[in-house]
This record gives structure tokens, C-alpha cells and sequence, in this order.
């Protein structure tokens, strides 16, 4: 139905659909109910059994030993090290402070691309993650009514996680040549999970679990099968046939999903608490984002050659 490359666009945008949903389905749920190691443990432990059940069943492949080394890098910056960095931010700072610092990453992506891939910087992809970029701002600074609760430490390590989440985009990209995607996201995972389990075991041990409300088990699985299983095999998925410049775009199309989810609950349930947050402002912030999204996506034009 559609090809190689609407599916990669089509994959992305998934992911980063479920992202933003993230921001308000997850809230609340640290440290009260569970801290950021062990929310780490279970994804990683979780998610390294899924998809090394799918791989066994339906790909047979076998990796290069050479190819390991990527590999690893890969399970270091995507796997392991962000996640550690993500959880600890938010666990410490706003979500107002860590989405605005996430839409750093295209820009990151885009540097790394320049040295690693020798991506060139085209000026369609400067333009649009400008615009996209101003948009996203505009947009998060804009509905933020809460108190400040950010702290310096927090905001450093969800920089941090923006970087390494930004260099794994561009090596998985090298991988993703070669290999499915489940065989690339299941050694991610069990390399991710390994490196991590030191770091993560004793907080997992330590969980009360009989506190657990059917809202945290609820929350807990969504971070597991959609922010993780289904978001990270969406995003390797269409490395495989997208620039990690165009791919890490869509980041910002994350504070238009939760805005979106916030829209929709003011429509369906008429309250004022959701329908206060709906204005022309917000709505042409969204606008610039799909804009600039676009302009990055957008395809080169082949020149056709002059005849006579």
C-alpha cells in the first residue's frame, strides 16, 4: 500500500505519537511508586525478553563480530546510558524544562550526522528544524502554568540524555544498513540491559510492589510496550530508510501530540480545566512544527537532465 520510505515517515511519527502521549499518561508515577533505576530495570528487562522472543521466532540472522562494537555503542548511548539520564532528569527537574531541552536533538543529530555520517547540512533541514524548533518552544514556554520545580543537576542530565540519545540516532544508523530491526533492537536491549543491571537491580529489588495502584501497573505498561517495544522498533525501523536528521525531526512533534490529547479531552469532556489550555497561540505553534517537520522530510528533487 505504501512504500519503503512513507512507511519509515509514517513509523517515526508513530513513535514520536507515542512519546508525546507519554509526557501525561506517565506523570506521577516517580518517585512515589517507583524509582527511575528500577523503572530502567523493567523496561530494559522487559523489553530485551520481547524482542528476543521475535527474533528467535521470525529472524533468523546472526551478526558480524565486528559489528559488535556498533552494537555496544549503540546499547551504551540508546539503550542504557539515555534512559538512566532521562529517568534521573525527570525525576528531578519539570517536564516543562525537559521537553524544552529535548528539542536540542535534531540540532545534536544534525552535528553528529556532519562528522560521523558526512551528512551534508542542507539549507531545507536548517530551515526547518528552525521553525519547527521555534514552534515547539513556543508552544512548551507558553502552556507552562506550573511552579518552577526545575533544578540545574536535572536539566543537565536530560541534556545529557538528548546528547547520547543523538549519537545512538546516527550510529544505529550504520547498523540499520546491515540488519532487521528486531535483530538490531534485541541486542540493543541485551547489551542495554547488562551494562545497566549493576546500577539497577537493588532499586528493583528494594520496589514495594504491593503499592502498586491498577493506574501504576497501567502507567508501567504503557512506558514498556509503547514508549519502549513499539517506539524503539518504530524508530529503527525507519533509520533504516531516513536520514537521522529527518527522523530526530519529529521529536517535535511531541508537545503537539500531548497538546492534541489535551484538546481532545477538553472536546469529549467539556471540561474547563483541558479547555483552557486550547488558543490561537498553541494551535499556530502546532502549525510551525508540521511545517517545519516537513520541509525537513521533504524529499530532494531529482534534476532531470537538459535535452536538446
Amino acid at each position: 500500500m505504501f512504500n519503503k520510505n512513507t512507511q519509515a515517515h509514517l513509523a517515526v511519527f508513530g513513535a514520536n505519537a507515542i512519546y508525546g502521549a507519554n509526557y501525561i499518561i506517565a506523570k506521577g508515577v516517580m518517585p512515589d511508586k517507583i524509582m527511575p533505576t528500577a523503572f530502567v530495570f523493567i523496561r530494559l528487562a522487559s523489553c530485551t525478553f520481547l524482542f528476543w522472543l521475535l527474533k528467535l521466532l521470525f529472524v533468523k540472522e546472526r551478526v558480524e563480530k565486528k559489528d559488535f562494537i556498533k552494537l555496544f555503542l549503540c546499547s551504551l548511548f540508546g539503550g542504557a546510558l539515555n534512559q538512566m539520564l532521562f529517568f534521573h532528569g525527570i525525576n528531578l527537574t519539570s517536564p516543562i524544562d525537559a521537553s524544552i531541552i529535548q528539542t536540542a536533538t535534531p540540532v545534536l543529530v544534525l552535528v553528529f550526522s556532519l562528522f560521523i555520517l558526512k551528512e551534508k547540512i542542507t539549507l531545507n533541514k536548517i530551515l526547518g528544524i528552525t521553525i519547527a524548533g521555534i514552534g515547539a518552544v513556543t508552544l512548551i514556554l507558553y502552556g507552562n502554568n506550573a511552579q518552577g520545580n526545575s533544578s540545574f543537576l536535572g536539566n543537565l542530565l536530560i541534556f545529557g540524555n538528548a546528547c547520547s540519545y543523538g549519537l545512538y540516532l546516527v550510529i544505529a544508523k550504520t547498523v540499520m544498513k546491515k540488519y532487521h530491526a528486531i535483530t538490531v533492537s534485541s541486542w540493543i536491549f541485551l547489551i542495554g540491559f547488562i551494562i545497566s543491571l549493576p546500577f539497577n537491580v537493588n532499586a528493583f529489588l528494594e520496589t514495594n510492589f504491593s503499592g502498586f495502584t491498577t493506574h501504576t501497573v497501567l502507567t508501567i505498561g504503557y512506558v514498556v510496550l509503547f514508549t519502549t517495544f513499539f517506539a524503539y522498533l518504530f524508530n529503527i525501523f525507519a533509520l533504516k530508510h531516513l536520514a537521522p536528521s529527518v527522523t530526530s525531526s519529529y521529536v517535535y512533534l511531541q508537545p503537539v501530540v500531548s497538546f492534541i490529547i489535551v484538546s481532545i479531552l477538553a472536546y469529549v469532556f467539556m471540561q474547563s480545566e483541558y479547555a483552557k489550555d486550547i488558543n490561537p497561540i498553541k494551535i499556530f505553534s502546532c502549525l510551525l512544527v508540521a511545517a517545519g517537520v516537513y520541509i525537513v522530510s521533504k524529499p530532494k528533487k531529482i534534476k532531470q537532465a537538459k535535452t536538446k
